[in-house]
């Protein structure tokens, strides 16, 4: 339960986090690629940066029909260059262009996105010469930017509900363990009081069995003397005669 608060907490305050935060915030930068630097247009956004990359492919593929080619393993602070070589995307340019994206996770749960392109390996988009085709980026990162965020809270309401339904069901076994115990108690309650009852009518008994031993013993032990006196005067008798 504590897990599901955590996260509807931590939706709450996704939700809450004001526009100027560092997070979903395009922002202009540099990339390196092939040992050079390159204009880009960087987002934070929140997840896992396997997570995000292959958000971001689909979300690419479905909105641009631009297709990245999968690069290797990503890592924490290890960065992993997505590329479409020579594809259309009429948002940009009306001729065919090279677009790059890098994934970089500062942390484990927030992920960086890192878009530049051009149109060939000497020619890259910046403010400067190709106005148009960066301008026309940065409103790509920023759509996406948008759809990450409501990505995120999809992906934390839902494994907030998941959570919860888990809950529930931990929930309800605690209550029919619970009720199996109770009545098992006052079944073993009862027991017990009929033992204690029983326990009771058993020394009463033999309390009462002590007693009449005690005199049938003595009855007993008179018997046996007065029989010894018979014996004795009949043998006396028998000498006599």
């Amino acid at each position: 339960m504590k897990n599901v608060c955590f996260l509807l907490l931590s939706v709450f305050l996704l939700l809450a986090r004001p526009a100027t935060a560092q997070l979903y915030d395009v922002r202009p930068g540099d990339v390196s690629y092939n040992k050079s630097p390159r204009p880009a247009f960087k987002v934070q956004v929140d997840g896992s940066a396997s997570d995000v990359r292959d958000f971001f492919q689909k979300w690419m593929k479905s909105s641009y029909n631009v297709k990245f080619k999968t690069g290797g393993v990503l890592g924490l602070m290890k960065s992993d260059v997505l590329t479409a070589h020579q594809t259309p995307a009429s948002s940009i340019s009306g001729k065919l262009v090279d677009l790059y994206a890098t994934v970089t996770a500062p942390s484990d749960s927030v992920t960086e996105v890192a878009v530049f392109g051009g149109f060939d390996d000497n020619t890259f988009f910046s403010a400067d010469k190709t106005a148009n085709e960066y301008t026309a980026l940065r409103g790509i990162v920023q759509n996406f930017a948008g759809a990450a965020r409501l990505n995120a809270y999809r992906t934390m309401v839902a494994e907030a509900e998941k959570k919860l339904k888990t809950a529930e069901r931990e929930k309800e076994r605690l209550e029919k363990e619970r009720i199996s115990l109770q009545t098992n108690t006052v079944t073993n309650l009862k027991r017990i009081e009929e033992l204690k009852k029983r326990n009771l009518d058993n020394l009463t008994q033999a309390r009462a069995d002590s007693v009449t031993l005690i005199s049938t013993t003595l009855l007993l032990e008179q018997q046996r003397q007065r029989l010894q006196r018979r014996r004795d005067r009949l043998s006396a008798l028998d000498r006599k005669n």
